[in-house]
């Protein structure tokens, strides 16, 4: 509306999204190429905006934590915060090293897609989101499939953390980064000297034009007794007095209000920071607590219920790969037992062929014996025929002989295949009992897996863990969730240091596909700070 004041415009942005922490934000317009924020007790229209319409206003963070993880009670906070920090380090506001860029893609990557799975994040499914700066890209021999199998690499060993932790682990690393949460302004010291001057949650920071990266004198807000500017100089007034008053001028008048208005705003934070908290925020800690617990116990309980669910389809699979077995089993033991059937019937055939030919043989032998009676009782007369007669009668006892002989082994024969059919017989009736025990499983296995198979959606016990789940916090409970945070702090402090690890082997796997020549300037200078150990805090120590 035409009356209202800044606090009531930013008042509706921050009730739309549900935002209690509001004092870290604000509303930003351009004007004449110089960023401004809306006053809260000034009316819209009374400020030196844009006069084309719409007039556009950016809700954006004004004011960074110190430690995010500590300060960031609500999660729409961590998440704005989250997505302000991204695109200011992929838009290389914030500069951020090769190693570190990757580590922050693949939790950013975790926050988007959840957890890793092989199945569904497959081979290009990257391919068209933003994770890198364009500086990092270009400054190695890489294609964009080798960056995406190093994100792919660390995004697997997040699994299990939701959208939020993955946000905040984050931002954890992003807030040692040397430009996170620093404005900075070009000024000029008594002696003309162009510098740069950086305010953040620290305090204020002099730099040179050409190095960001590390200040050459910072006044921690604690040491700073007062600011002041008169037209385009600003005075800076130590709390020493021994030490001496730092003056510089700012471009435009402009630009000292806006620097002013980030000092106020950043030293009322650090002195809220060093003192108990508001009962607003206690209250906004508590119930982050508590939602946090929740959250967990309910992570915890779709676990159980996940594991459980695989275990039952691990079991379904299991009966249903040894119904599979008993099936091709019987299969085997009924073709067996067709084979035995067949075999029974071609030995009964073949005793009842040998013993047809044993009775022919009989009967031969005793024809050959009624032949040689004959012969016998026959009269010969002369030498000759007597002689001959004997002949025929020997050869008719050796053919008698052979006759008995082969019937006596056909009989024998005979014998063995009786014996072979009463085998063969009651090999059928022992597959015949085998095939009946098989079916007699394999009818059990199918009803064991009909009553596991099907995959209930609401258990008992799920229903009764629902109906009985309370969020009564106790005394105990808190002690419990302090004692788990205390662990939780031992296992972060374990991870750093793995986690620094990693970024040293990742650095080194790299080096070798450097492009030394397209290395800017802000790279140059973190290679030797990192050389000579220097990080965001300590340096910031040395030069207070």
């Amino acid at each position: 509306q035409v009356k209202w004041k800044g606090k009531d415009l930013f008042d509706l942005v921050c009730r739309t999204l549900g935002l209690r922490e509001t004092w870290f934000f604000g509303l930003q317009y351009t004007i004449k190429d110089t960023v401004a924020w809306l006053k809260m007790d000034k009316k819209v229209l009374d400020h030196d905006v844009p006069t084309e319409e719409p007039v556009t206003f950016h809700f954006l963070a004004k004011f960074y934590p110190e430690n995010a993880e500590e300060e960031l009670v609500q999660e729409i906070t961590q998440h704005l915060f989250f997505l302000q920090v991204k695109k200011q380090i992929l838009d290389e506001k914030i500069y951020c090293p090769p190693e570190a860029s990757v580590l922050l893609a693949s939790y950013a990557v975790q926050a988007k897609y959840g957890d890793y799975d092989p199945n569904v994040h497959k081979r290009g499914f990257l391919a068209q989101e933003e994770l890198l700066p364009k500086r990092v890209i270009n400054l190695y021999q890489m294609t964009p499939e080798m960056w995406e199998e190093r994100i792919t690499a660390w995004y697997a060993e997040h699994r299990g953390r939701a959208r939020d932790e993955a946000e905040m682990e984050y931002l954890k690393i992003a807030q040692d980064l040397e430009m996170y949460g620093v404005n900075y302004f070009a000024i000029r010291n008594k002696k003309g000297t162009e510098l740069l001057l950086g305010v953040d949650a620290l305090g204020l920071h002099i730099y040179d034009p050409d190095n960001r990266l590390t200040p050459k004198i910072s006044f921690p807000w604690n040491e700073i007794r007062n600011i002041s500017y008169s037209d385009k100089e600003f005075t800076i007034k130590p709390l020493d007095k021994k030490i001496d008053v730092f003056k510089f001028n700012s471009s435009k008048l402009r630009v000292n209000k806006l620097i002013l208005q980030l000092c106020i705003g950043n030293h009322d934070l650090f002195m809220r920071r060093r003192k108990a908290d508001s009962l607003e925020v206690q209250q906004m800690k508590a119930q982050a607590r508590e939602e946090k617990a929740r959250k967990q116990m309910e992570r915890q309980r779709l676990a159980r219920e996940k594991q459980m669910r695989e275990e039952a389809e691990r079991t379904r699979d299991e009966l249903e790969r040894r119904l599979m077995q008993l099936k091709e089993e019987a299969t085997m033991a009924n073709e067996a037992l067709m084979r035995s059937e067949e075999t029974a019937d071609l030995l009964a055939e073949k005793a009842q062929i040998t013993e047809e030919e044993a009775k022919l043989l009989a009967q031969k032998a005793a024809e050959a014996e009624q032949e040689m009676q004959r012969i016998k009782a026959t009269a010969i007369r002369t030498e000759e025929e007597k002689r001959l007669m004997e002949q025929k009668v020997l050869e008719a006892e050796m053919l008698a002989l052979k006759m008995a002989e082969e019937s006596e082994r056909r009989a024998k024969e005979a014998d063995q295949l009786k014996q072979d059919l009463q085998e063969a017989r009651e090999s059928e009736r022992r597959a015949k009992q085998k095939l009946l025990e098989i079916t007699s499983k394999s009818s059990y296995t199918q009803s064991m897996n009909s009553s596991t198979t099907p995959l209930p959606t609401d258990l008992p016990s799920f229903n009764l863990i629902n109906e009985s789940l309370s969020f009564d916090f106790k005394d105990t409970d808190m002690k419990r969730l302090s004692m788990e945070i205390e662990k939780e702090k031992v296992e972060y402090m374990e991870k750093s240091k793995h986690l620094q690890e990693q970024l040293n082997e990742l650095k080194t796997e790299i080096e070798a596909l450097k492009l030394k020549e397209r290395e800017t300037a802000l790279d140059i200078l973190h290679n030797e700070n990192s050389s000579r150990g220097n990080s965001k805090h300590n340096t910031i120590k040395k030069v207070s």
